[in-house]
C-alpha cells in the first residue's frame, strides 16, 4: 500500500476540522445496520451499498440453511442478488472474498467523486484502504486450516 491506515488518519487530522474527523473515525467497512446519515454523500452511498450486499449474502445464507433472515431486504435488487449468489456459490472462501472485494472496488469506482480535492474523496480513499488491508490479511494456508477447524467443529455438533 502506497501509505498506512495510521499515516493516512494522521494526515487527516492534520487538515479536516472536528465534524470530519469524527466521521473519519467511524470509518468502517461494516455499515450501521440502521439508516444514518454520515453528513458524508459518498459515505451514505457506499454504507447503503454495502448493507443491501450484505443482508442478500446473510438471505442467501439463511435460506441454504433453512433459517428465517428477519430484516427488511427492500434496498436489495436483482443485481445485488446475483452478486450474493454468485459469492456463496462458489466453492473457495477465498475465491468468493476475492469475487467481493473487486464488486466492492467496482462499486467505489461508481461512486468516485470528480473533485479529487473534496472530503469525500478522502472518506473514499479511506474504504479503499480498509478493503485492501482486509484482503492482505486472507493467506490460503491460514484460511484452510480455519476452515477445517470450523468445518471439524459443525461434524462434531452433528455427532452429539
Amino acid at each position: 500500500l502506497p501509505i498506512t491506515e495510521a499515516y493516512y488518519r494522521d494526515l487527516c487530522s492534520r487538515f479536516l476540522n472536528e465534524s470530519q474527523l469524527e466521521t473519519l473515525s467511524k470509518l468502517s467497512l461494516v455499515p450501521p445496520k440502521e439508516v444514518v446519515s454520515t453528513g458524508s454523500v459518498f459515505l451514505d452511498k457506499w454504507y447503503d451499498a454495502e448493507r443491501s450486499l450484505r443482508y442478500a449474502l446473510a438471505q442467501i445464507r439463511s435460506q441454504k440453511m433453512k433459517k428465517n433472515f428477519d430484516v427488511n431486504t427492500s434496498s436489495v435488487t436483482g443485481d445485488i442478488i446475483q452478486v450474493a449468489r454468485t459469492a456463496t456459490g462458489m466453492d473457495s472462501p477465498l475465491s468468493a472474498e476475492q469475487f467481493l472485494y473487486e464488486h466492492r472496488m467496482s462499486v467505489l469506482n461508481s461512486f468516485h467523486t470528480l473533485d479529487l480535492f473534496s472530503v469525500d474523496a478522502i472518506f473514499e480513499y479511506g474504504v479503499r484502504l480498509l478493503l485492501v488491508q482486509r484482503m492482505k490479511k486472507f493467506n490460503k494456508e491460514t484460511g484452510v486450516v480455519s476452515y477445517r477447524k470450523i468445518y471439524d467443529s459443525i461434524l462434531e455438533k452433528e455427532h452429539d
